[in-house]
């Protein structure tokens, strides 16, 4: 079983930048699917990027193609978020999961971390 935590989030002015971490433990990390989800308030779930088990391959949301930077570092256990020219829009909790097939399906998803915020000003 893999547990995930997810930290560097905070709050941002529109325009800027954050980095999200999602560090592992147990398991084995390097095997699996990570992908970082969002939810605002009032609304679902949603899909924002998720990178294979090898780095080779990943998969964004149209919402924040361009913008976000999916990156994984399997010697430090740990998944990268790096979100630039951020806006209002983008302000939500975001989670990282686990998964062994990369795809953006929510549900597919054995593993979640707690949520952290992002809160981007106008």
């Amino acid at each position: 079983q893999v547990q995930l935590v997810e930290s560097g989030g905070g709050l941002v002015q529109a325009g800027g930048s954050l980095r999200l971490s999602c560090a592992a433990s147990g398991g084995t990390f390097s095997t699996y699917t990570i992908g970082w989800f969002r939810q605002a308030p009032g609304k679902e779930r949603e899909f924002v990027a998720a990178i294979s088990w090898s780095g080779h391959s990943t998969y964004y949301a149209d919402s924040v193609k361009g913008r976000f930077t999916i990156s994984r570092d399997n010697a430090k256990n740990t998944v990268y978020l790096q979100m630039n020219s951020l806006k209002p829009e983008d302000t939500a909790v975001y989670y990282c999961a686990a998964d062994h097939r990369l795809v953006k399906e929510l549900d597919s998803y054995d593993y979640w971390g707690q949520g952290n915020q992002v809160t981007v000003s106008s």
